[in-house]
């Protein structure tokens, strides 16, 4: 598939994404350090740590999108991933922003050194969540960790 083909305007995604569901993926990376979280640098949440993710291009599979992000966000190359299940966005909506469903996966193998694009300002390893966390990635995560 073209990668021009299917991309989006801002105005196109505001205004398609103001109407349905968008569908993301969100990535947890973990080491013996914890999970790896990046501090935002871009709205929406700007300055808050959170998993790295994005939205998945019409007619992508999941795990092609999740290692299309993980190479662009975090420098890496995927080789095995684990489904753990989906995180809601009620408080995107509830701000008039857009409504994304975000499927979590699990990167369980993969080349190459952790590095962040202009998307985040920098990563950490955290085994205890920080404050300054999107709030439902917070949950979510204390949901799979139990």
């Amino acid at each position: 598939m073209s990668e021009s083909r299917h991309h989006l305007s801002a105005e196109e995604f505001r205004r398609i994404y103001a109407k349905v569901p968008r569908l993301t993926v969100e990535i947890i990376l973990r080491s013996d350090d914890g999970i790896l979280l990046t501090l935002r640098n871009i709205e929406p949440c700007k300055g808050l740590w959170h998993l790295p993710g994005g939205t998945v291009r019409f007619g992508e599979k999941l795990t092609d999108a999740v290692r299309r992000i993980a190479r662009r966000e975090l420098g890496i190359d995927v080789a095995a991933t684990k489904l753990l299940g989906y995180v809601e966005y009620p408080s995107h909506y509830e701000n008039g922003l857009d409504s994304p469903v975000g499927i979590a996966f699990e990167i369980t193998g993969y080349a190459g050194r952790v590095q962040v694009n202009g998307d985040a300002v920098r990563f950490g390893w955290f085994v205890d969540l920080p404050a300054e966390m999107h709030r439902e990635q917070t949950e979510f995560l204390h949901s799979v960790r139990s």
